[in-house]
C-alpha cells in the first residue's frame, strides 16, 4: 500500500508539473493570438488578457490526453533511470501491479475533468464566445428553450423576435412561427403569426399569415390582415443560424442530455452533441489508455540508446490513437457511425492494444 501511494504521488506530481508548463506556454501563445485577432477592435490589454484567461481552460482541456501521455512517459523514465522499478521487481512486485496506482490516478483525473472541470470549461467557453462575439459585432441570434426555437434579427428600424415550435436541421424552415417587431425605442409595432416561414436570401417567405399592427388609433384585431403569402425582410443567413448553436463544449456535461432533448423536440439534429456527450463520458478511459501506452514502451530498464526510440514510438502511437479518436468522432457527427461506437471504440481499442504490448513485454 505504501508503494502504491508513492507511485500515485509521483505520478500526480509529474502530471501537475507538465500541466503547469503547458498552461504557461499556451497562455503566452494565446495572448499573441488574441492581440492579432482583435487588433482592429480597439480592445485594451485588459480585455485581451481576460479573453485569454477565458480561452485557456478550453485549450488545456482539449490536450489533456497529450499531457497525460507525456506525464506517464516522464514518470516511467524516471523510475527506470533511478532503478526504482528494478527494486520493485526484485521485491516481488510485478511491473503490471505497479501500474495500478498511476492508472487509478489517471482515472480519478478523468472523472474530475468530466464532472467538475468540464462545467467550468463550458462556462468559460460560453463567456469567451459572448465577449469575442461582442468585439466582432456578431452576437448569437438563436436559442433553444422548452417553448421552442427563438431567433433574433436586427435592422435600421428596430429588432424582430422570432419564435417557432419546430424547424428543419439548419433552422431555415420554421413551423408555427410568430414574428414580433420592435422599433428603436423597444415598443412593439407588429405581430405576425404564420403556419410556415422559409429563409430566402434577404427575406423570410411566410405562408398563411395573420398580421396585427400595434397603432394607437386602431384596434389591432380590427385591423388584422389575413394573407396567403407575405415576405419579411431579414438580415439573417443560414451560416449565422448554424454558428449560433455554439460548440457542444460550451454546454456543461450535466446539462447536455436536456439540451439534446430540446434540440430533438425543436426538430434539429442532435448527433453532434450526442457524440460529444459520449466522448466526454469515455474521456477517463481514454486517459487510462494514454498511461498504458506510455508504460508499454517505457516501463522497462533502459539500455543504451533505445530510450529515445521507445519514447518516440509511445508518442507516435498516442498521436495515432488521438487522430483515430477525432476521426471516429467526425464520422459519428456525420451519422456514418453510431454515437456510442464513435466515442467508445478508440479508447477501448487503445486499452486493449497497450495491454497486449505490456503482457508481451512482461511475460514474453
Amino acid at each position: 500500500m505504501i508503494l502504491h501511494r508513492y507511485f500515485a504521488r509521483r505520478f500526480l506530481t509529474t502530471f501537475l508539473g507538465v500541466l503547469a508548463v503547458f498552461f504557461i506556454i499556451m497562455m503566452f501563445l494565446d495572448i499573441v493570438e488574441q492581440l492579432r485577432r482583435y487588433a482592429s477592435a480597439d480592445a485594451g490589454f485588459g480585455a485581451i488578457f481576460t479573453l485569454t484567461l477565458l480561452n485557456i481552460p478550453q485549450g488545456v482541456y482539449r490536450i489533456l490526453p497529450l499531457i497525460m501521455i507525456l506525464s506517464a512517459i516522464a514518470l516511467f523514465l524516471n523510475l527506470s533511470r533511478s532503478s526504482e522499478m528494478v527494486v520493485t521487481r526484485a521485491a516481488g512486485r510485478s511491473a503490471l501491479r505497479a501500474l495500478n496506482a498511476p492508472l487509478l490516478v489517471a482515472l480519478m483525473i478523468g472523472l474530475l475533468a468530466v464532472g467538475i472541470i468540464n462545467p467550468i470549461v463550458a462556462s468559460t467557453s460560453k463567456e469567451y464566445e459572448a465577449r469575442s462575439g461582442a468585439l466582432r459585432g456578431n452576437d448569437s441570434v438563436l436559442a433553444i428553450g422548452s417553448s421552442g426555437l427563438w431567433l433574433r434579427q436586427g435592422g435600421d428600424t428596430g429588432q424582430t423576435v422570432i419564435q417557432a415550435q419546430s424547424a428543419n436541421l439548419d433552422g431555415t424552415a420554421l413551423s408555427e412561427v410568430t414574428f414580433i417587431s420592435f422599433d428603436t425605442d423597444g415598443r412593439p409595432t407588429r405581430r405576425i403569426n404564420a403556419v410556415t416561414a422559409k429563409l430566402r436570401p434577404g427575406f423570410w417567405a411566410l405562408s398563411d399569415a395573420k398580421i396585427w399592427l400595434f397603432e394607437d388609433e386602431a384596434t389591432p384585431e380590427a385591423a388584422a390582415q389575413l394573407l396567403a403569402a407575405v415576405d419579411i425582410p431579414s438580415t439573417l443567413t443560414p451560416d449565422q443560424i448554424r454558428d449560433s448553436f455554439g460548440t457542444p463544449s460550451s454546454i456543461p456535461i450535466w446539462e447536455l442530455p436536456a439540451f439534446i432533448e430540446r434540440l430533438r423536440k425543436a426538430g434539429f439534429s442532435a448527433q453532434r452533441h450526442l457524440v460529444w456527450f459520449h466522448s466526454e463520458i469515455a474521456l477517463p478511459f481514454f486517459l487510462v489508455a494514454m498511461v498504458m501506452i506510455g508504460a508499454a514502451f517505457t516501463l522497462r530498464h533502459q539500455r543504451g540508446g533505445r530510450t529515445g526510440l521507445m519514447v518516440m514510438f509511445a508518442i507516435l502511437l498516442a498521436f495515432v490513437i488521438y487522430f483515430i479518436r477525432n476521426f471516429a468522432q467526425l464520422l459519428g457527427e456525420n451519422g456514418q457511425l453510431p454515437a456510442v461506437l464513435a466515442a467508445w471504440a478508440p479508447p477501448l481499442a487503445a486499452i486493449g492494444l497497450s495491454w497486449g504490448i505490456l503482457l508481451h513485454n512482461e511475460d514474453g
